[in-house]
């Protein structure tokens, strides 16, 4: 009986392992572990350079414009479906741009807080030195700045799943898919005109396997039950960097299109590198 019941237990758990992951194939990717430990957006850092000094921009905020909440199907909660401060992946995804030559983000999330040790600065430096004080240097201003934010959450967008159930064995797994949607607006300063709009949107992937056993053993009057799963869901602030460097980097691409920018002329060495991808083609 034993051992029956240690073969019984090993199905279960053979059927769990088998079906982790198995989503329709309308679902890409299909390996959960794999979507969450993918690295950042690789083509962000790896842009060619601009022909030219990094471009000084602001960021102001950069918030969800959504509303919603964390979907749950027992009780309301007032968390946020998405971060509430989307502003520092933006402000990161600039510095990251072609490993920080497109852009050169200025502070203006926290402007309050860095006029308020500017002036702590002044006053002191005029206490103790008078006027002899040794001026502070000019803050950096930005000739164009980045509007936007975090515009939908959607829900349950797809969902589904796939089990069997064998003399009292069964495995099961279950999928369900969100998205994100975030917008970017490239704004001059000079004339307030809206120069670029870039828009993108990350998938969010949710998946739960599990394996359940139930026997009934001596003569039919005692139960043996056994049940084991795993779930594993893509966080939703990973999604939101995701969506967000992608915009970014159409914007850069959308700016060389219309001549707002252009990339450096090729050097040597890159055309080398060039030709000899072209010659493997």
């Amino acid at each position: 009986m034993i051992k029956k019941l240690s073969l019984l237990l090993l199905l279960a758990l053979t059927g769990c392992t088998s079906l982790v992951g198995k989503t329709p194939a309308s679902v890409e990717p299909n390996d959960m572990p794999e979507i969450i430990s993918t690295p950042r957006l690789a083509e962000l850092p790896a842009m060619r350079k601009p022909d030219g000094p990094a471009i000084v921009v602001a960021v102001y905020s950069f918030t969800d414009k959504t509303g919603q909440r964390k979907p749950n199907d027992k009780f309301s909660t007032f968390s946020s479906a998405v971060t509430q401060g989307a502003e520092v992946f933006l402000i990161k995804a600039l510095q990251d741009a072609g490993n920080g030559q497109w852009f050169k983000p200025v502070e203006r999330v926290g402007l309050d807080d860095l006029i308020k040790e500017r002036q702590l600065i002044r006053n002191q430096r005029e206490t103790y030195e008078g006027q002899n004080a040794k001026p502070l240097a000019p803050m950096l201003v930005a000739g164009i700045m980045l509007q936007g934010g975090v515009i939908g959450y959607d829900s349950n967008v797809g969902s589904g799943g796939i089990g069997a159930r064998f003399l009292g064995i069964d495995a099961n797994t279950q999928y369900r898919t969100d998205e994100v949607t975030i917008i970017i607006r490239l704004v001059s300063v000079h004339t307030g005109e809206v120069l670029l709009s870039s828009g993108a949107s990350k998938t969010v992937y949710s998946a739960g396997t599990s394996a359940n056993l139930m026997k009934f053993i001596d003569a039919g009057t005692k139960a043996v039950e056994f049940e084991a799963g795993v779930t594993i869901n893509e966080p939703t602030t990973y999604a939101v960097r995701i969506a967000i460097e992608a915009a970014v980097v159409d914007l850069i691409k959308q700016g060389i299109v219309k001549g707002l920018w252009k990339h450096a002329p090729l050097t040597a060495e890159e055309l080398a590198a060039a030709n000899r991808k072209t010659d493997k083609k």
